[in-house]
């Protein structure tokens, strides 16, 4: 049997898998990130495999080219436009999803031998406030913890970070830990109650955007209680006059704190006497403290206590920033982002020099390039002529899609690489290059932990699909620097890679710089096979001892101490001087549990879509009975950005006049709901990261003429005002909605194309489409929404036409559906409330046990409790 090792490709987890000849996937027992456990998306990657519409040549223009009259025309191109005006009038924009190897290469290009800094990655997006956090704070990008410490506090607070979805792996570790241990506190800072709110034993349901306002608060409480600790402070850190200043204001009063954030002054004081209380504190973040107009001062003022309090690297104390994507850390690590050079280095003199030296790389950049907003700005301005995207899909995930989208329209010379022509950038491209992916490729990625795992290919890329990290050596030997970019595979690259992060790296008086893994940089082609998973540092010159960094006080500053940065609270930028508009909602973004950013991945997978088939905004109850709305309506939001269409849901973990939308929505999905349309580009001073999170919107009706559900083998021959579609296992389903046309004049469109039937519904009508007496589509039309099983519909799809089976399986499908409430196991509500009242099951084992539900990944265990609760005391009145 061949047994393959290698790495999921979804979120910062890193975990483990093991693929056995190419068709069994398990989680990998013996890797220190997930000791084999597996969320549904990592248990659903083999079948990721079967990708629909596959890009497997290069296409110049929409017609397919060889790689070699590919790879001359983006040559020419490019070597025309710099000779015109510039290098800094190419760029290149990648992404998180690239190996460590892939993203070296593609750094070591664009600034040292094209010689410009615009090269920036979706990480951008995700990341950048925490990675300037930490440069502010400890000299050096780096996460001091490790997971084991989300395990050993004995108080872990999660600030803005929906773990239980967003990683539910680490999530589950939590669950487990917390199972071992009770005494273990967890508080969940969020506006919204989600699933990982449901479980804390205090959620802070802070007014958007005041974060600085809460840590500030604690730094205030824990110098009032002497709480900190004034030998660290003493011998390790600077600034503390300066942040004791600021936070002794009278602004930062526990009544003037609690008002800010929306909390009880019983709130406030539980979350910091907890704090001061547990020298094992954790404090987790991401993307709700990232994603902000001042995101890295949130990260800073989150610091702060833990400076204060000496909880920096040490067992179960630690703040710890996770990453959104699979090597969003490998690509910091290789100066993936524009505003750094590889290994961590700044765009000093100094640094400039030595790794010019090092690459001999004459021509090196020598300032930090255009971050992603500011690039895709440029490339509207025409200022950028010539722009490469790689594996990712910035006409749908950058704030202010429309002007991306016009700006990629306008593109002189547009290069994007892909796995399929269908993503919303792709269909801007002159030059489009087929990408190898998940299990067709090899190299490493590196998780929030610092942990760096193999990725390792088992299947061949199908056509001419190629790594990435090829396509860009091939340009930069026709580009005439073929001697910097010899490579023969990925080993190469990891060595020069390790190589360089020990070059001259002794850094300031006291201190060098964390990231360094010269010792793997004389591994042999066989080692680098055998490469288990490890954790940085791994210094050529010494040993490390400790899974956790800055253990010693030590930090990567010019003078080895860490800084307090004192941070001012700032209200989020929603784009108007005046008050907000009455009536508006103040729109958040996030993620789904089962999809993975704009679904090009995932969206394929039928399974993958069944907990959220349809695109939705959410509000609670009460701001939709204020709106005069209907849960379920077609409701149409509006910023001063642009416009989206989108069902309205409900979901009562939010505060009044809040609302959340997930950011997956992709045109090859819905018609018009990708939620970006609405964000403005409103950044983060010192990152450049996008305010994702705070948008204000207004929503109104649309006045639908009629309702349909379409189930088929192929797309609906219909023009519609609005539709979203979802995969099946046999063709897909489309939900229809149209302002324009009645029901009648759209049955009047099909009866002119003939071979469709029509049978009259209460409210509407079935149309059924027929190939060779075959039924091929059906078309639901009403004047409401309704309920409808869809595989049971979907199982008519094939078969001969048959009255009697239609009409039975129609009012079985009529009779409503389940929702899934378990994806990994794929249980329905049904099943679980079934199980409750037919066989008398009043515990989460005993749920467990039967249907398996909440024993892989665990997110679902909230609503199993939930479903539990409401039936069992329901059967014992």
């Amino acid at each position: 049997m061949s047994r393959v090792h290698t790495s999921c490709t979804y979120c910062g987890v890193g975990c483990g898998i093991t693929v056995d000849d190419a068709k069994t996937l398990t989680g990998d027992t013996e890797h220190p990130a997930n000791s084999g456990a597996l969320c549904v998306k990592g248990g659903s990657l083999l079948e990721t495999l079967a990708f629909p519409n596959r890009l497997l040549y290069p296409r110049l223009h929409g017609q397919q080219v060889g790689w070699d009259a590919a790879l001359d025309e983006m040559a020419t191109r490019f070597s025309q436009i710099i000779a015109e005006t510039g290098p800094e009038s190419v760029a290149f924009y990648v992404s998180g999803q690239l190996l460590t190897e892939d993203y070296y290469v593609a750094n070591k290009l664009m600034k040292g031998f094209i010689g410009a800094a615009n090269i920036d990655t979706n990480s951008r997006l995700c990341m950048s406030s925490a990675v300037m956090a930490h440069s502010r704070a400890f000299g050096e990008d780096v996460v001091p913890g490790c997971y084991d410490d989300l395990e050993l506090a004995d108080l872990l607070v999660i600030a803005g970070a929906n773990t239980a979805w967003t990683h539910p792996v680490i999530f589950r570790r939590i669950q487990q830990a917390r199972a071992r241990r009770p005494e273990m506190k967890m508080v969940v800072i969020d506006p919204r109650k989600t699933m990982t709110a449901e479980q804390a034993d205090l959620h802070l349901a802070v007014r958007p955007g005041s974060d600085v306002w809460l840590f500030n608060g604690l730094s205030r409480y824990l110098l009032e209680h002497d709480l900190v600790d004034n030998a660290y402070i003493e011998n390790h850190v600077n600034g503390f006059s300066e942040l004791h200043a600021l936070v002794m204001a009278p602004e930062y009063e526990l009544a003037r704190v609690a008002e800010k954030c929306g909390l009880t002054i019983s709130e406030l004081q539980t979350f910091y006497r907890w704090f001061g209380e547990n020298e094992k504190a954790v404090t987790l973040f991401c993307q709700g403290i990232n994603q902000s107009n001042q995101g890295t001062d949130k990260g800073n003022s989150l610091i702060n206590p833990h400076l204060l309090t000496g909880r920096i690297g040490k067992p179960g104390a630690s703040p710890f920033s996770m990453t959104g994507q699979p090597n969003a850390m490998g690509g910091r690590e290789v100066g993936g982002l524009a505003t750094q050079l590889a290994s961590h280095m700044t765009f000093s003199d100094e640094n400039c020099d030595r790794v010019a030296r090092f690459w001999n790389a004459p021509n090196i950049a020598r300032k930090p390039g255009l971050k992603a907003v500011d690039m895709f700005k440029a490339v509207g301005e025409g200022k950028i002529r010539a722009l490469w995207v790689i594996a990712t899909n910035p006409a749908v995930s950058l704030p202010d899609s429309v002007q991306v989208r016009e700006a990629l329209a306008k593109c002189e010379f547009l290069v994007v690489s892909e796995m399929t022509p269908k993503t919303d950038t792709a269909q801007f491209a002159h030059l489009l290059l087929p990408a190898a992916g998940w299990g067709e490729r090899s190299g490493t990625v590196t998780n929030s932990e610092r942990c760096m795992t193999r990725q390792r290919a088992f299947t061949q890329a199908p056509g001419e699909a190629k790594p990435d990290w090829w396509a860009l050596t091939q340009l930069g030997k026709r580009l005439g620097f073929a001697d910097a970019f010899n490579y023969d595979n990925t080993a190469d690259i990891f060595r020069e890679h390790a190589e360089l992060s020990g070059f001259e790296n002794t850094g300031f008086e006291n201190s060098s710089r964390q990231f360094d893994i010269s010792a793997l940089a004389t591994m042999s082609d066989d080692e680098y096979e055998q490469f288990t998973p490890r954790q940085w540092p791994l210094p050529a010159d010494k040993k490390v001892e400790s899974s956790r960094l800055f253990t010693d006080g030590v930090f990567s500053t010019f003078n080895g101490r860490a800084n307090l940065v004192p941070a001012i609270p700032q209200e989020p930028v929603l784009k108007r001087k005046e008050p907000r508009q009455e009536g508006s909602w103040l729109l958040n973004t996030g993620r789904l549990r089962d999809q993975w950013h704009t679904m090009t991945r995932t969206g394929h997978l039928p399974r993958l879509m069944e907990t959220e088939p349809l695109p939705k905004v959410y509000v609670n109850n009460q701001t939709i009975l204020n709106s005069g709305f209907t849960e379920g309506a077609l409701i149409r939001i509006n910023s001063l950005q642009g416009s989206v269409m989108t069902l309205l849901g409900r979901d009562d973990g939010l505060r009044d006049g809040e609302a959340f939308m997930p950011m997956h929505w992709s045109d090859d999905f819905s018609s018009c709901s990708g939620v970006n349309r609405l964000v403005a580009p409103v950044t983060d001073a010192v990152s450049g990261q996008p305010q994702f999170k705070q948008t204000e919107v207004m929503a109104e009706a649309v006045n639908v003429k009629w309702h349909g559900l379409w189930v088929g083998q192929h797309e609906p021959e219909l023009e519609v005002s609005w539709w979203a579609r979802r995969p099946l296992d046999a063709g897909e389903c489309r939900r229809l909605t149209d302002e324009n046309r009645t029901a009648e004049q759209v049955w009047f469109q099909l009866a002119q194309q003939g071979r469709w039937l029509r049978l009259p519904l209460e409210g509407g009508w079935l149309a059924v489409k027929l190939n060779q007496g075959r039924i091929i589509g059906l078309l639901l039309v009403s004047t409401t929404h309704q309920q409808v099983n869809i595989d049971l519909l979907a199982g008519l799809l094939g078969l001969p036409m048959n009255s009697t089976a239609l009409s039975t399986t129609l009012e079985q499908a009529l009779a409503g559906d389940s929702r899934m409430i378990c994806s990994c196991f794929r249980v329905s509500e049904k099943q679980i409330v079934d199980a409750i009242g037919e066989q008398g099951i009043s515990e989460l084992s005993g749920l467990q046990s039967l249907l398996r539900c909440g024993t892989n990944c665990g997110t679902c265990v909230v609503e199993l409790k939930k479903l539990l609760h409401k039936h069992t005391s329901v059967s014992e009145v």
